[in-house]
């Protein structure tokens, strides 16, 4: 099969395009942020990875728009304050992390909602997930508009530094992070999900 990705669903080879299918897993960025007049908000986005890790930078890519505003409550809060933090997704977080991907109203805070308690960060204002295993503490670089197939529906590329990790001790084992015990989840395509369970060693070539 080959298909040119197209806004027309009509010109797509299948129901629903694929693309999101492919390019798998995804980690979840569960991002943590605060609006200018100190609302809460935090939202799982599927386009999120590091991209460097000297220093360690982190990239996530909010897209659309709110019934109630032009762009997400992640971005706009990102945009006024320049801080964000994300907290790792795990199997066993997994509903309430779903729960937080509602469409709600600016300034409602989806971790109230959800039932999750906020803990406060060193560096940044937004607060950590207390329920998440590990977090990092973000400050903004740079935000990149990218290209859309529609005016209306902004795509932003949002890039932070990581300037603070917090990692529950319960996952550091003989000096490493023993990420495969949280069973951190990961997107797929459609509403299809993952999790890391297991892992192989395998060395670089001299």
């Amino acid at each position: 099969m080959f298909y040119e990705p197209s806004a027309d669903p009509k010109a797509l080879p299948l129901a629903i395009d694929p693309f999101k299918s492919l390019v798998v897993p995804r980690p979840i960025g569960w991002v943590t942020s605060i609006g200018p007049d100190g609302a809460i908000n935090l939202a799982p986005f599927s386009f999120f990875n590091a991209v460097g890790d000297s220093p360690p930078v982190v990239a996530f890519a909010p897209q659309g728009s709110k019934p109630d505003r032009p762009i997400k409550d992640t971005l706009a809060n990102v945009m006024a304050t320049g801080e964000f933090v994300c907290n790792l997704a795990t199997y066993a977080l997994r509903d309430k992390m779903n729960l937080t991907s509602a469409r709600l109203p600016a300034g409602v805070d989806e971790m109230q909602a959800a039932g999750l308690s906020p803990v406060p960060a060193r560096l940044v204002k937004p607060p950590r997930v207390a329920e998440s295993p590990a977090q990092l503490e973000c400050r903004l670089l740079q935000i990149i508009d990218l290209p859309t197939w529609d005016p209306a529906e902004r795509q932003a590329l949002v890039i932070g530094q990581v300037i603070g990790i917090h990692i529950d001790d319960s996952l550091i084992k003989d000096g490493r992070v023993d990420i495969v015990s949280v069973q951190p989840i990961a997107r797929l395509g459609y509403s299809l999900y993952a999790t890391v369970d297991n892992s192989f060693r395998m060395p670089r070539p001299d």
